[in-house]
């Protein structure tokens, strides 16, 4: 049976597919996500303002988290160019559990049960495979979600030892590090100017305001996995928030209009009994 642990993470790939979503099906995903990130450090700067300060042995890994997390961004928007939601979301978030639990081992040191080693794999296997059946794939839309789901990983695992060293404070950890998402308005108005950053909230207000809600709900979902990283080994964390395209692939269904085949259907089987898995 799950841990509450587990279940908060199974909340968090529901928030997750649904930021996703908001973020796939606007038309400007870089200025969407633009718009995301500004919200997401705004939620932060107060909680940095009124929280203890994470131990000095955790800011290597803030720091290094934040820059990633924004290199991450731009990878995730790039991405989305290239594939659809349900091909470039489960490839991205299907290679990484495994990247992750390797990177635990090497680094934190992390031993994984064989039951728990089997979840990992068939969440994984089962990703992929929810992306690529019976679609045409281009070659440049999956290495572009690849390299999504390495950078996923490298953070993942940095935050993974990082917040274990904070003190006890995930919460101080997280704000911290989200604050370097303020970095995402300066890097839009470089490279399109002011204009096209403040225009659409004049002729699109609806879209900024989706924009900024995706946020609010990325901060939440990616709150809650700092939270659980503090004592779940990182392979299992992570591999039991990517069941998150399971629900991705139901959004992409209902809101989206994405055809999903039963192939895809039974490959969601699979991953769900990967999660069985990992609560065993």
């Amino acid at each position: 049976m799950l841990s509450l642990s587990g279940g908060a993470v199974l909340l968090a790939a529901v928030l997750h597919a649904s930021w996703n979503a908001m973020l796939h099906g606007n038309r400007d995903r870089f200025w969407s996500m633009t718009w995301m990130s500004v919200a997401m450090a705004a939620v932060a700067t107060p909680v940095v303002l009124t929280s203890p300060l994470p131990d000095p042995a955790a800011w290597p890994y803030i720091v290094a988290s934040g820059l990633v997390h924004i290199v991450y961004n731009v990878s995730l928007v790039r991405s989305y160019r290239r594939s659809d939601l349900a091909v470039a979301y489960p490839v991205a978030r299907g290679s990484s559990p495994l990247l992750i639990a390797l990177g635990a081992a090497l680094f934190a040191q992390e031993a994984i049960r064989p039951v728990h080693a089997l979840g990992i794999v068939m969440i994984s296997g089962g990703i992929i495979a929810l992306a690529l059946q019976g679609r045409r794939v281009s070659g440049a839309g999956v290495w572009a979600a690849l390299a999504t789901g390495a950078i996923i990983a490298l953070y993942t695992v940095i935050d993974g030892i990082g917040v274990r060293v904070s003190g006890g404070q995930a919460a101080s950890y997280a704000a911290w590090m989200f604050l370097f998402y303020w970095l995402m308005p300066v890097l839009f108005v470089a490279a399109r100017g002011s204009e096209a950053f403040w225009a659409p909230i004049r002729t699109a207000p609806w879209s900024a305001v989706s924009s900024m809600g995706g946020g609010l709900v990325s901060v939440a979902a990616y709150g809650i996995v700092i939270w659980a990283l503090q004592a779940g080994a990182m392979g299992m964390v992570s591999a039991l928030r990517e069941t998150s395209v399971v629900f991705a692939v139901l959004i992409g269904r209902v809101w989206l209009r994405e055809a999903v085949s039963p192939a895809r259907w039974v490959a969601c089987v699979v991953v769900a009994a990967g999660a069985v898995c990992l609560g065993l």
